[in-house]
C-alpha cells in the first residue's frame, strides 16, 4: 500500500473521531515520516542498481582464487566461471 495513501486515511480518520482531534504537529510529523521512507526506499533501490551492475561486471569475467594450504604448503586455484544471464 502507498505510503500517501495510509497518510491521508490516518488524518481522514483522526478528523472523523473528534474525541482525539489531530493538531497540525502530528500532521507535519506524518509527512515527514512519509518523505524519510521515500527516501530510504530511493536509496535502497539505487544500492540495488549498483549491486547488480557489480555482479554483472563480475560474472563476465572469470575469478580465480589461489589459496595456500596451511597443513601441506600446496597452492590450491580455485576458477569462478560465470555466464551473463541474457537479457530479457
Amino acid at each position: 500500500m502507498n505510503l500517501t495513501i495510509i497518510s491521508w486515511r490516518v488524518a481522514a480518520l483522526a478528523q472523523k473521531d473528534e474525541s482525539n482531534p489531530v493538531d497540525e504537529k502530528q500532521v507535519l510529523e506524518i509527512d515527514q515520516m512519509q518523505k524519510r521512507l521515500d527516501m530510504f526506499d530511493q536509496r535502497l533501490d539505487n544500492i540495488d542498481s549498483v549491486v547488480s551492475a557489480v555482479v554483472e561486471r563480475v560474472m563476465k569475467q572469470p575469478i580465480v582464487l589461489n589459496l595456500t594450504c596451511s597443513k601441506c604448503g600446496q597452492n590450491i586455484e580455485i576458477a569462478l566461471i560465470g555466464t551473463e544471464k541474457p537479457r530479457s
